[in-house]
């Protein structure tokens, strides 16, 4: 009785529930970008705003209205790019964590950061708070700070690849985010995801095809001052070589990248650092799935210790030092200000850097997005 209860009643409505829910998700321009907008408050205990609407989530707090620019980091670090720019190696995620999905939370967020004397803005198509973030820019630029000391990355995600694609976005992004240009464009991925397709995809064309036309286009809004460097993210060696000797020099590659990461991440970061290309590590202190992980290693916790430091503080040090960018994410401006600051007043010995270098062999249980077998 009870098999068949659940044979005719539960699962009927469970199926339909699935269907309207992958439908609704399907109806949105980019249904992965909303599933994530969904999905990660609701891990948390929080009702999304792509349910209840933005500006009802709580988190960071409101920025006070006669807060002005704070300093930056006497000692801050940059990494040169093409073209004589220069990237601060410190920035602001905005991505994978609640308040990256409410507009009030991401325009408060931006600002903050800003204001504390950050000046490094991680974002990207796939996060769908373009808009938010350049409202928070625009305040940062009325409270007085300049336009060309903010360094605004942002990505195309594989589902709008192709030439035409590309223009049209690029331009885009530009009018969502509120600026004349954008220091960074990256390819957010070198392929698309099974079931997703792209326009050129629809076109038959196959995934390096998509990714070079992509490039070809961000290319030519480089030229005409729109984007000032381009660069990918999450590619390995191979999609790497395809891009050489194609349009615009590639500038940067962000990748997942912590003291955890198997060896043969190694591979293409050698090859960047090799060809001039710089290095970007997104969830630097190990992200949603391996953050908690990484804050219990023992060897970690023992350097931090040695230090006088936490180990937020020898994680992002140890990337810094190895010549990475960092853009942890967070709506917390004490937790900005520590990221900014504290990293900067010491430097790991050559000892300590080996052994969290050694770390990686011990990745067992951390997780990490190989995107070696991508087309």
């Amino acid at each position: 009785m009870l098999f068949k209860i659940i044979l005719w009643r539960i699962f009927p409505l469970l199926f339909l529930a699935i269907a309207i829910l992958i439908g609704w998700f399907a109806s949105h321009e980019l249904p992965l970008g909303v599933f994530f907008a969904t999905f990660v408050p609701l891990t948390k205990g929080m009702l999304p705003p792509t349910i209840v609407g933005h500006g009802k989530m709580k988190g960071t707090p409101p920025v006070p209205d006669d807060m002005m620019p704070q300093a930056r980091p006497a000692n801050e670090q940059f990494l040169e790019l093409p073209g004589g720019y220069q990237m601060p190696q410190s920035g602001l995620g905005m991505c994978c964590r609640p308040s990256a999905y409410d507009d009030g939370l991401v325009y408060r967020s931006v600002l903050w950061y800003l204001l504390l004397g950050g000046r490094h803005i991680d974002g990207a198509h796939l996060y769908l708070n373009h808009e938010a973030i350049g409202r928070g820019i625009a305040e940062a630029i009325r409270r007085g700070i300049k336009r060309e000391d903010i360094f605004v990355t942002t990505k195309i995600f594989p589902t709008h690849f192709g030439y035409e694609s590309a223009l049209k976005n690029g331009k885009e992004y530009l009018k969502e985010l509120g600026l004349d240009y954008i220091d960074l464009v990256l390819l957010h991925f070198p392929s698309n995801f099974p079931m997703m397709s792209s326009p050129c995809k629809k076109e038959g064309k196959d995934a390096t095809q998509c990714r070079r036309e992509t490039w070809t286009a961000l290319s030519e809004l480089r030229e005409a001052g729109l984007i000032r460097n381009v660069g990918v993210s999450n590619f390995a060696l191979k999609h790497l070589k395809d891009l050489e000797g194609l349009g615009a020099p590639i500038a940067n590659n962000q990748i997942q990248f912590t003291p955890f990461e198997p060896e043969h991440v190694m591979e293409a970061v050698q090859y960047c650092f090799d060809n001039n290309i710089t290095m970007t590590a997104y969830s630097p202190l190990g992200g949603m799935m391996d953050q908690d992980k990484a804050m219990a290693d023992k060897v970690l916790n023992e350097i931090a210790a040695k230090y006088g430091k936490r180990v937020s503080h020898i994680m992002l040090r140890w990337l810094t030092q190895r010549g990475f960018a960092t853009i942890p994410g967070t709506g917390n401006p004490d937790h900005m200000k520590d990221n900014l600051f504290a990293i900067l007043d010491f430097e790991l010995k050559d000892e300590d850097m080996n052994t969290i270098n050694e770390l990686k062999h011990s990745a067992k249980g951390f997780m990490h997005l190989d995107v070696r077998q991508s087309e």
